[in-house]
């Protein structure tokens, strides 16, 4: 409760809000990025649009791993289900289900449609599903950056210890990083930024080293933020400061979490289970060379891509659906016609909009 009660308190906001404009220069405009949708939940929930001053612009980033995931990944596995459904059932968190994949199908439709796919909260929970139902082969759709991605090399290490047979593991997770470098290296489409809001989650199991070459590469400041309202003035208040002084550093603002080595049991976990793929599509920024995992040589008997041949097709998005220009920075969610009409949280027409940290759901609920 210290923490919570110390960074949301009135009085030190409003300090830190009046500190931050008093550094700004009333006649430049500043643009600057936050990756995480954390962040973008955040700056929302607290009503940040409406007090931060109308020269300071923030723009919304791809960091929502339910968001980039392509639509084929989604279908293909549907299909697989279909021709699989006497032997196997999917697991998913429950964010992904409502995600569209091709003819706006997805996991949610699929299950009511008959297919065994079930909700859960904790991979781990798969150990005991393998025991109760031997006979069926359980795959966990795994999804998420470098935050979600030790409980699932956990659960494969785990998997392995027990001599488990019955358990896949179908792999979508991604790296910030290789994202991030790729959005600011669109000539053709230039974000023109004047800093990143580094993901505070993602750096508590990397270390806040993981921008380090960001900020270098591009000359861009990057302030690695947690996600109360203190958090967030003080990474700003960072990124002003650096645009100022011309320097481009990866600072961590967010020390009561974040340190500069990160979680090193997980990172171990993580080396040991998976190795990178040497290239994966993102929804909205296509192709990015080793920006994402597969299960290593050494799991290979609990990779689902391994065991059955999967087809992927491209899947078009809606025409009309903002989500690829959204998620690269280029549009904001009120530039989309099909926003708050026909995409709505329940009827969503792009995967912004599904997850509880798209930028659409965040300007929808506001």
């Amino acid at each position: 409760m210290k923490y919570y009660t110390e960074y949301h308190s009135k009085d030190r906001i409003l300090q830190k809000l009046e500190q931050l404009k008093k550094l700004l220069e009333p006649t430049r405009h500043y643009r600057f990025m936050e990756f995480c949708g954390g962040h973008t939940h955040a700056f929302f929930r607290y009503a940040f649009p409406s007090i931060l001053p109308s020269n300071l612009e923030m723009i919304h980033g791809p960091g929502c791993p339910v968001c980039v995931l392509p639509a084929e990944r989604i279908t293909a596995v549907i299909r697989l289900l279909e021709q699989q459904s006497s032997n196997l059932i999917l697991y998913s968190y429950g964010d992904l289900m409502r995600v569209p994949g091709e003819n706006r199908d997805s996991l949610l439709k699929a299950r009511a449609r008959g297919l065994n796919i079930r909700m859960l909260y904790d991979p781990l929970e798969m150990i005991e599903f393998c025991k109760k139902e031997p006979e069926k082969i359980h795959v966990f759709f795994a999804i998420g950056f470098e935050t979600t991605t030790p409980p699932t090399a956990l659960l494969l290490q785990k998997a392995k210890a027990l001599g488990l047979a019955n358990i896949l593991v179908y792999c979508n997770h991604v790296l910030t990083p290789p994202a991030a470098r790729a959005l600011l290296s669109d000539v053709n489409e230039p974000l023109l930024l004047d800093g990143i809001i580094g993901p505070g989650h993602v750096c508590t199991v990397t270390g806040s080293h993981a921008f380090d070459e960001i900020a270098c590469d591009f000359k861009i400041p990057v302030a690695i933020a947690g996600f109360f309202p203190s958090d967030l003035l003080s990474a700003l208040e960072n990124l002003i400061e650096q645009t100022h002084a011309k320097t481009h550093l990866a600072i961590n603002t967010y020390g009561r979490s974040v340190n500069e080595s990160g979680n090193l049991l997980a990172q171990q976990a993580v080396r040991e289970v998976f190795s990178r793929r040497d290239h994966f599509i993102w929804r909205g920024l296509g192709e990015i060379p080793f920006s994402a995992l597969k299960i290593s040589d050494e799991y290979r008997q609990y990779d689902l891509e391994n065991k059955f041949e999967i087809t992927y097709q491209k899947v078009p998005d809606n025409p009309k659906c903002l989500c690829a220009k959204i998620l690269k920075g280029q549009k904001k969610p009120l530039d989309c016609s099909l926003f708050g009409k026909i995409c709505r949280p329940d009827n969503p027409m792009g995967a912004c909009m599904v997850s509880g940290e798209g930028s659409c759901a965040a300007y929808y609920g506001r």
